[in-house]
């Protein structure tokens, strides 16, 4: 660790600072965040961070199955190489629907203001300790957010990599690719319909998804309605072949010669 707590956690406050202004509910939670992230990364060779598909506001154990999948698969091919790393869920909102409406907009302007502040974040991270690398793992809106930080980045770029999984067709346009960066757009299987702009596909999804929620709660079971809306082709199960194999590939050609592996 280049600096002690106490130095880190006030340098901390003067960027929450310069980003929040007078707004103290923003800057302590902004300043608290970014010391949590910073006690991951301590000691660590490499932290990753995991950016939520949807509203960016689900918890590991809640997440889709498939989602969920990624982020283990990631983290065990990591370990598989020998590394020592450190996880994290980065949540880019709140809940309630004050909260959504305020993303809206965010996704609206490709995650401008927040893009900006997690980028300020990692900047930070990387300036403090000079050893860590970060993968950011974004899933569907996730990975449209991880591209916009990626975007806003400005220090060290060279230590911050993106795995970005089923980004949406209305970010494409804006996506940045580069050789840090690890776009899935198929998981091999079938065309995934919210990437192509599937538009009938997609409506029929979405409008036959209350229904599929009715259904399940009238047998009893009790379930997200977000999980009722299954997009055909937008799942991205580590089990399939080819969503392993690119992102395995991706990993070992970046990190499997720089660390003699111990398992």
């Amino acid at each position: 660790m280049a600096t002690d707590y106490m130095t880190l956690n006030e340098e901390a406050n003067q960027l929450a600072g310069r980003l929040f202004g007078t707004d103290v509910k923003k800057r302590t939670g902004f300043a608290s965040r970014l010391m949590n992230i910073c006690s991951k990364a301590s000691g660590k060779d490499f932290l990753l961070i995991h950016n939520p598909g949807g509203w960016g506001i689900t918890e590991m154990a809640d997440l889709l199955q498939w989602e969920r999948s990624i982020v283990e698969g990631v983290n065990h091919t990591m370990e598989k190489l020998g590394y020592d790393c450190s996880s994290v869920q980065y949540f880019r909102s709140n809940h309630g629907w004050r909260a959504i409406l305020v993303d809206v907009k965010e996704q609206t302007h490709f995650f401008s203001s927040k893009a900006r502040q997690m980028a300020a974040e990692l900047e930070f991270v990387t300036r403090h300790f000079d050893n860590v690398r970060v993968i950011m793992i974004g899933v569907s809106q996730g990975a449209a957010f991880s591209d916009a930080v990626t975007q806003n980045l400005n220090g060290d770029k060279n230590r911050v990599f993106s795995i970005e999984v089923g980004m949406p067709f209305p970010y494409k346009s804006r996506r940045l690719v580069t050789e840090r960066t690890l776009a899935l757009d198929s998981n091999g299987l079938m065309p995934d319909a919210l990437m192509d702009w599937n538009v009938p596909t997609i409506l029929r999804t979405y409008l036959t998804a209350p229904f599929r929620w009715m259904r399940f709660m009238m047998q009893g079971k009790h379930i997200k309605f977000t999980y009722c809306i299954n997009v055909p082709g937008h799942d991205y199960n580590w089990d399939y072949p080819e969503v392993q194999h690119k992102i395995e590939s991706f990993l070992n050609a970046n990190f499997g010669n720089n660390k003699e592996t111990r398992r």
